[in-house]
């Protein structure tokens, strides 16, 4: 695992956090003094899968991948998370080992709180714990709805929705989205469970068909709701 920069955390740095916006400055100040910073170059592992470490990691700046690495040595692509999100608490709450890693793609800039005082946080503040257990619930619900399309959509319809779900993280404008930076193929097949050459061939199938335009390390959604209108329905082209 890569070794982190020190790094300072205060109460305006967690304001970057969403568990905590809720909160006054006071309460933010009291928090913070529990947490270590660290930054982590792009590429580096912050957690290992089976790791026994129970802390909880903020993100305060940057982008993460978390990843399953199965036995048999396929990687499996959970999803990418952002500023503001948090990870590793699942771990926090049970004990368990890490179900996952967590890799950056950019610079990443996080907050660490060990479990206790994590668990002793969401219990002391309402809002942290509303906003956790919505989280965990989003969770949930992202997970069962991968397993249902993995179990009864054909690839490009699974393509389609993940496609879908990038579009909402990367931001809608004007019915548009950009999607950047776009996953290669070979991650896009691992997120929908198929082969990089199917990723390939509906790539350019959508592009012929304007509704995916390829950017300089991106892709772009012209027409959103068509893409959505799509999913829903289960259409094709």
């Amino acid at each position: 695992m890569s070794e982190p920069t020190p790094a300072k955390i205060n109460a305006e740095t967690l304001l970057a956090v969403d568990l905590f916006r809720d909160l006054n400055d006071t309460d933010r100040t009291a928090i913070a003094v529990r947490c270590e910073g660290s930054r982590f170059g792009a590429g580096s592992k912050i957690v290992l899968q089976e790791d026994n470490r129970t802390d909880v990691f903020l993100i305060i700046s940057g982008q993460v991948r978390v990843i399953f690495n199965s036995k048999l040595g396929k990687e499996v692509q959970f999803r990418d998370q952002q500023a503001g999100e948090c990870f590793g608490e699942l771990s926090a709450i049970d004990g368990a080992p890490r179900s996952a890693e967590v890799n950056t793609l950019t610079d990443v800039f996080v907050g660490t709180i060990k479990s206790a005082d994590f668990l002793e946080i969401a219990t002391n503040y309402p809002s942290v714990s509303a906003k956790l257990l919505h989280q965990l619930t989003s969770m949930v619900r992202s997970l069962t709805e991968r397993v249902v399309e993995l179990s009864t959509l054909g690839v490009a319809n699974r393509f389609h929705a993940e496609l879908l779900r990038l579009a909402r993280s990367h931001g809608i404008e004007n019915n548009a989205s950009l999607i950047s930076p776009a996953p290669t193929h070979a991650e896009f097949a691992s997120r929908v469970s198929t082969q990089r050459e199917a990723i390939t061939k509906e790539i350019g199938r959508l592009v012929r068909h304007d509704i995916l335009e390829r950017t300089r390390g991106g892709l772009k959604i012209p027409d959103v709701a068509r893409l959505e209108t799509m999913v829903k329905s289960l259409v094709d082209i």
